[in-house]
């Protein structure tokens, strides 16, 4: 399948995105936090989804291109969203991945008519203190300027220690090459998620939704999967997936999590909630 790359511009920003796939259901992807664009990455991610080809027309979308001294997530759930529907996306199968869980979240409860069922990965509906030290750590490391050290740090943290290991020359390779601009920009999207809190809200959220965490994550913890899953599993239409061993990027690592995804947004509501968790 061909790779579409597009770029959606309104009043007051643009925003670059990109779409693969042919089906009849709309698909959009929300990275997480990353020190450069995810738009060099299309090819990756339309082979690693290859399995939604044929259901779905897949968008990933990247956050605004310009961004404002202060950033926070609910201002890039706001820009995704109105994304989306310049567009003329609806009726939306959404996965947020950690950061973009986050958004996901706030698009979930804030435009529930755009959202028809959604997965969120190694994510968090709340980020304190505890949970924003690895984040301050890699703010410390950009601000430094300090591009090898933070892609090493970052894939230690993200990574199981075999995967970093695999890829450790990879990382300080690819950190060489982060531009100051890149830095500063790495700087305000990891700032925006200091103090985010989406747990009281919830209970706002009406679209079935698959949380999928992992029990060694070292970036946001499992509690923060299991915050939500106390907040939602009261509901026949939510799910819980734990997995063992994968890091905080299982969504890049565990062989089976793009199955998982497809699998739970063709069910449409088929069946009750279950919960379960897996290991290597």
């Amino acid at each position: 399948m061909s790779i579409q790359k597009g770029q959606v511009c309104t009043e007051t920003f643009s925003m670059d995105y990109f779409s693969f796939g042919n089906g009849e259901r709309t698909c959009v992807i929300l990275p997480g936090l990353s020190i450069q664009s995810v738009m060099g990455a299309a090819e990756a991610v339309e082979a690693e989804y290859q399995v939604f080809s044929r259901d779905f027309t897949v968008y990933l979308f990247d956050r605004r291109r310009d961004l404002p001294p202060v950033y926070r997530v609910e201002d890039m759930a706001e820009d995704t969203a109105e994304a989306m529907r310049t567009l003329g996306l609806k009726d939306i199968y959404l996965f947020g991945a950690s950061q973009g869980g986050m958004i996901a979240l706030v698009i979930a409860e804030r435009y529930p008519d755009l959202v028809r069922r959604m997965v969120l990965g190694s994510t968090s509906a709340r980020v304190g203190k505890d949970r924003f030290r690895t984040l301050e750590n890699w703010i410390r490391l950009a601000r430094e300027k300090d591009g090898p050290g933070l892609y090493l740090d970052f894939g230690r943290e993200i990574y199981p220690p075999a995967v970093f290991d695999q890829y450790r020359a990879a990382l300080l390779e690819a950190g060489k090459g982060v531009t100051d601009a890149e830095m500063d920009r790495f700087v305000i999207l990891a700032e925006g998620i200091r103090g985010f809190q989406a747990v009281e809200t919830l209970d706002q959220i009406a679209c079935p939704v698959l949380a999928i965490g992992v029990f060694e994550d070292r970036v946001l913890d499992s509690d923060a999967t299991m915050e939500i899953a106390e907040k939602l599993d009261r509901r026949a239409d939510f799910r819980l997936y734990m997995y063992i061993g994968y890091g905080h990027a299982a969504f890049d690592t565990a062989p089976d999590y793009r199955d998982r995804i497809h699998r739970f947004f063709m069910e449409d509501g088929e069946g009750p909630a279950a919960s379960e968790h897996s290991g290597q």
